[in-house]
Order: structure tokens, then sequence, then C-alpha cells
């Protein structure tokens, strides 16, 4: 079915709802779903709904046009997406392969609702099982002395390719500031710890030196600052003493998996609200 999707956030008071709701009904919105949050620590108000498009007299510029002098009286940042228009994901890996084939095979069986227009990696490791699926491989190496020449391929790449959204799939490099700055909210990365402990390299060496009983996954959106982003979704797996680095490294993939994959499809279906460091993630 397709659908509008109405996200809304803005300072907290008296009204909003019944402002969205009656500017629905005004012009026989069906809702299909609806989800509300008031932060009272940041004062601000987080609102997303669906709506049946068939229900509306009008498309989606006709909805902005109408829709904004009520988004002008409440001091709101909107959006409204058609969930006939497929986001443009631009995967981007190394040699590490479970994250991408977990995505590339969610999307071959539509679990995943976007389109793929290429995947970039700085090895060709996984070149075969991408164009398997039909997706076109970039290899744009990085030379570990001048990375510069090889992140301005990317960028030119994620825009010829007019993406939506990045995913880091254990791509393993850290993207530039100016590449964060440019596709702020908009780069997907999955680290391999339950942030923020055990920021940075070899994170399942650090907690088995550290004798954790609970090693995890996040998936956050990308910054300037490393690992330290938005965090969308998080999960964890229990483990024991008897369990060797290698066994948590076994244990954190199924994890790393499931965690992106379930960050990526909130994104898709525009369920994350980012507010400051924080995100309200209406799942």
């Amino acid at each position: 079915m397709r659908t509008y999707r109405l996200v809304i956030a803005c300072p907290d008071r008296v009204g909003i709802v019944a402002k969205v709701s009656n500017f629905l009904a005004l012009y026989n919105g069906w809702i299909n779903e609806a989800s509300h949050h008031s932060d009272e620590q940041s004062g601000w108000f987080f609102m997303r709904h669906e709506i049946r498009a068939e229900s509306l007299p009008f498309g989606i510029e006709a909805f902005r046009e109408a829709f904004a002098p009520i988004a002008e009286e409440f001091s709101m940042t909107w959006r409204i997406t058609d969930s006939a228009q497929k986001k443009r994901v631009v995967l981007m890996a190394s040699r590490e392969s479970h994250c991408l084939a977990d995505l590339l095979h969610r999307w071959h069986t539509d679990e995943l609702d976007c389109e793929i227009p290429c995947v970039i990696s700085n090895h060709n490791d996984l070149r075969s099982m991408v164009e398997w699926h039909g997706i076109p491989f970039i290899h744009v190496p990085v030379d570990p002395k001048d990375k510069a020449p090889a992140f301005a391929e990317v960028s030119r790449l994620v825009q010829e390719h007019a993406a939506d959204v990045v995913v880091l799939a254990r791509y393993m490099q850290i993207l530039p500031p100016q590449l964060c700055q440019d596709y702020a909210e908009k780069v997907i990365n999955i680290h391999h710890s339950f942030l923020p402990s055990f920021v940075g390299a070899k994170p399942y060496h650090q907690a088995a030196l550290r004798g954790v009983k609970l090693i995890g996954a996040t998936c956050h959106y990308v910054t300037e600052e490393l690992d330290a982003g938005p965090i969308i979704e998080q999960d964890v797996v229990r483990v024991s003493h008897a369990d060797s680095i290698e066994d948590m490294v076994r244990f954190g993939r199924d994890v790393e998996k499931m965690v992106l994959a379930r960050g990526l499809r909130y994104h898709l279906e525009d369920r994350v609200l980012v507010h400051g460091n924080k995100t309200v993630v209406f799942d």
C-alpha cells in the first residue's frame, strides 16, 4: 500500500497532535500508523504518521504547500516522503562479507524496500558476490599514505548515483570530515561493539581482555568524531569466560548483521528522528 510518511519534530506545546489530526481529517486523510513522543528533558515533541496516499485529494507537493502554515505556526522541523519513491542506498564494504551479504540477501528477497545502484569497495574480494545480484561493483583502492584521492572518488560516485543514504557494511575506513558533513545523518555505520564501550579497532579483543559477559553491535550515523554519532539500533549476546576471541567474533557477526539490517530498515521507513546526538526511533 502506498503511503505518505509525515515526520515532525518541534518544541513541545499543547495542541500539536490535534492540529495535525484536524488537518488530515479535513482532507479525509486515513492514518495507518501514528507514533508520538514527548521528551521532557529537552522539551521537544516528536511525531510520525503514515497516511494512505490514495485517501488524500492531492499529491505530495500539494501536501507540502497546504501543511506549511501549520509547520510555521509550531516551528516544526518536518518532512513528508512517499513510500512509492524508493530510497537509493550505496553500500560500502571492505573484505569481510557477512554484513554486505546479509543486506544483499534482504534486498534480493524484498525485505529491504530500496534501490542499490552500486557497491563501493577498497578491495576486489567481494566482486563476484555483488555482481551475482546484478549490482555494479566499483573498486576504489585506498592508498594508506594518501587517502584523499580515493575519498574524492567515493564522494563523486555517491553523488553520481544520487544516493539517499550510504551504508558502511564493515568498510573499515574512517571517512574524512568533509564527507561526514556533506552527508550528515545519511551515512550509516555498523560498529562491532556495544558503544560507547570499546571504541575503535579490535573491540572483541578489548572485550575479551576486560572479561565482559555481554558483547554487542551498534548501528549509528557517522559523524566527524569516530564512533560517536547518533545511535539508531543496538543489540547484545551473552558470552562467558570459556569463549575465545574467535568465538566472540563469530557471535558478534550474527549480532552485527541483525543490528545493521534493523537500523537501515528504520531509516528507509523514516522511523528515525535525530535531535542533537540522540535519536527517537519509532519502531
